[in-house]
């Protein structure tokens, strides 16, 4: 049987995911991480985009985060974020439609403060966008 680690993928609403894991994959904002049981304990931000849990060879789960944070210890990996959601449960069109008000916000550049709210949201966008097209190629549609 393969090592596992104990997984928590929690937001401000809900716990997302709580289980054993074979591996996690994240974006952090020093670049993408891997963890697998055993791994050194860390710390760190993490960027909006896909958290995907893999829990044996053959099942994989997949998680949009909006950010947070990461942490690794030896009892598991937590995942704290500010919206965390089942990549399944993504809504394309409302990603889509967050994106192009970002860039029209982009585009028009009114103020500093409005300018540095549209790159957020145009992150995120981006990222839940990127996150339907990895499961959507996952699962061959």
């Amino acid at each position: 049987m393969a090592m596992t680690v104990h997984v928590d993928i929690v937001s401000a609403e809900a716990e997302i995911f709580s289980g054993q894991a074979t591996m996690v994959h994240a974006s952090g904002v020093m670049g993408d991480l891997g963890i697998m049981p055993r791994h050194a304990p860390l710390l760190t931000k993490l960027k909006p985009g896909e958290v995907r849990v893999v829990r044996s060879e053959d099942e994989e789960e997949f998680y949009y985060v909006s950010g947070g944070l990461l942490e690794i210890q030896p009892q598991g990996v937590t995942i704290l974020a500010d919206t965390a959601i089942r990549a399944k449960d993504l809504d394309e069109a409302a990603a889509v439609q967050a994106k192009e008000r970002a860039e029209q916000v982009l585009k028009d550049r009114q103020g500093e403060i409005d300018i540095a709210q549209a790159e957020r949201e145009l992150a995120e966008a981006m990222a839940q966008l990127q996150a339907i097209q990895k499961l959507r190629k996952k699962l061959g549609r």
